[in-house]
């Protein structure tokens, strides 16, 4: 099982970054897909999931409104659309495969995770 996030940078506050997540070795299409991100001296936390048909989102009070998850399952690859960024959302960005409802993620792996610096 691999993930591999891409898509991170330095941007000004107000800004749009991408993020992607290319994940194998396992059925992707089987299951919800979600962000995290872990700040400098704090925890990971919790950003959006998506449904393993991509029918139904849901996302962190923090950043509802100005993220949208979504996912390619032809490509096995769920993306990050972040828009009007602010300080707060500098982390480094991961993505996981966990159920939907509760934050129970699925498999040991994880990946180098994707930096997203945004500047005041």
């Amino acid at each position: 099982v691999q993930f591999v996030e891409s898509g991170g940078g330095l941007v000004q506050h107000g800004g749009s970054l991408r993020l992607s997540c290319a994940a194998s070795g396992f059925t992707f299409s089987n299951y919800p897909m979600s962000w995290l991100r872990q700040a400098p001296g704090k925890e990971r936390e919790f950003v959006a999931v998506i449904t393993n048909d991509g029918g139904s989102t849901n996302y962190a009070d923090s950043v509802k409104g100005r993220f949208t998850i979504s996912r390619d399952n032809a490509n096995n690859t769920v993306y990050l659309q972040m828009n009007s960024l602010k300080v707060e959302d500098t982390a480094v960005y991961f993505c996981r495969p966990r159920r939907f409802y509760t934050e129970q993620y699925y498999f040991d792996s994880w990946g180098q995770g994707t930096q997203v610096t945004v500047s005041s």
